[in-house]
């Protein structure tokens, strides 16, 4: 059986969902904190188990008759690696024999406070169990570029403090559909896979896209972070969570999420989406 935490987040509950095309939903458990917001996932037959990481028992209960794991992991601004860590020695305690980690993509040196480091702790740690691991260093999403330019159509120009930077965009469905095949398919025993889009883009390509797909010239114009933040702050972002932004500005800028690979096109079968068709499905839809 496959057990998918955090399944009623974004990647946890897609990952099931996809999961749930190719494999019983007798053979898929999903572990969340509160059950009444998965009722969906009852219905259709997946196995409900409830404990927060910081429970060390209920994850070992939930954890029993279980043969994988797929830990998604915690959200920033808090502990982390304590979470990850119970997470671990209770899927050791109860017989778990296949952890998956969803760490970050990594293709340069910068560490990013919030997340960087404790990727490393928890990577370091399951390596060390005993159990069979497999890494995932998942890039970041299309869907958070919203976060990054507004979710509307720019006027004339785009404003992040990312430099000349790319990003290896992947949508979080692709990403949840190429995690799903991993799951289900044997050989992964102490990889990492680094699950990216095909291609890498600089802020200077979406403006050239969105510029395309609007008719009208839109330019990018690498900012400072101080202003970036205030900006988002008075968009209505608490200031930790604008900062965070500007934090995955920086990475960008210091190429941390820049590498591409063919990992996710060969286990989709096809090409991950592109930046164009992303923008064009999500900024101007029924165009």
């Amino acid at each position: 059986m496959i057990l998918v935490t955090g399944a009623t987040g974004g990647l946890g509950h897609e990952t099931i969902d996809c999961l749930l095309k190719t494999i019983p939903a007798t053979e898929i458990a999903a572990l969340v904190r509160d059950a009444s917001k998965a009722t969906d996932l009852a219905q259709q037959g997946v196995d409900v188990r409830q404990a927060d990481y910081f429970d060390y028992p209920a994850l070992v209960q939930a954890f029993r008759g279980i043969e994988k794991v797929l830990l998604v992991s915690a959200v920033a601004f808090t502990d982390r690696v304590t979470q990850h860590r119970n997470v671990i020695d209770a899927a050791k305690e109860a017989g778990v024999k296949h952890l998956f980690y969803t760490s970050i993509q990594r293709s340069s040196d910068f560490v990013m406070p919030e997340v960087t480091a404790s990727d490393l702790a928890t990577e370091a740690y399951l390596k060390a169990s005993g159990l069979v691991y497999t890494i995932l260093k998942n890039g970041y999403y299309f869907e958070g570029l919203g976060y990054l330019i507004g979710s509307e159509v720019p006027a004339t120009e785009i404003s992040v403090p990312a430099g000349e930077g790319k990003i290896a965009f992947i949508k979080r469905t692709e990403l949840a559909a190429a995690t799903a095949a991993l799951l289900i398919s044997e050989g992964h025993d102490n990889q990492n896979y680094t699950l990216t889009g095909s291609e890498a883009y600089s802020f200077h390509d979406v403006a050239r896209e969105l510029s395309r797909l609007a008719g009208h010239p839109i330019t990018y114009q690498s900012s400072e972070p101080a202003p970036y933040i205030a900006q988002k702050v008075a968009a209505g972002f608490p200031a930790p969570v604008a900062t965070f932004f500007a934090q995955w500005a920086d990475a960008t800028q210091h190429g941390l999420l820049a590498g591409t690979t063919t990992t996710v096109a060969q286990l989709l079968g096809r090409q991950p989406t592109s930046l164009r068709e992303y923008l064009k499905a999500v900024y101007f839809p029924g165009a």
